[in-house]
């Protein structure tokens, strides 16, 4: 390393005092530091917090030839709006009532709904729950594809 000599000392270079002053820029690298631990953060806790509901689906199988056995309770809802129970009217109003009677001396007390496709959702979850109030534990929702009317 070489120092440098000045014969006249006047010629050295001079310092002087700078003058501090506010800048107005932003430093935004604490930010992107802390906006990149928050997205760690969620992405370890997303899949700790995915719920789902567990459900069997069936898969698609050929139609069969026969729908159900005389042992099977089948509630149809036409598109006209009319319920029937193993092919014998009941209004809805009397649906929870004649499931009662029909499921109370059962011991398998699952219930086949075969709804025509334009009702709405909401007159199904009726027979549902009628269903439900009746005791009936299991429901099975029989789409055309299962009865072969795709």
């Amino acid at each position: 390393m070489s120092t440098m000599t000045y014969a006249n000392p006047r010629h050295a270079p001079v310092r002087t005092a700078r003058r501090l002053s506010a800048t107005a820029d932003m430093n935004i690298t604490p930010m992107i530091d802390v906006l990149l631990v928050l997205l760690v953060i969620f992405m370890a806790a997303l899949p700790l917090s995915q719920t789902g509901l567990d459900a069997t689906v069936p898969a698609e199988t050929q139609p069969q030839a026969s729908t159900f056995t005389s042992e099977q309770i089948v509630v149809e809802y036409s598109a006209a709006r009319q319920l029937s129970i193993n092919r014998q009217d009941v209004s809805l109003g009397q649906l929870r009532e004649r499931l009662r009677s029909v499921f109370a001396d059962r011991r398998d007390k699952t219930l086949y709904i075969m709804g025509d496709g334009v009702l709405r959702y909401g007159e199904v979850v009726a027979v549902i729950d009628a269903a439900k109030g009746a005791g009936v534990d299991k429901v099975g929702i029989v789409t055309p594809a299962m009865r072969g009317l795709r």
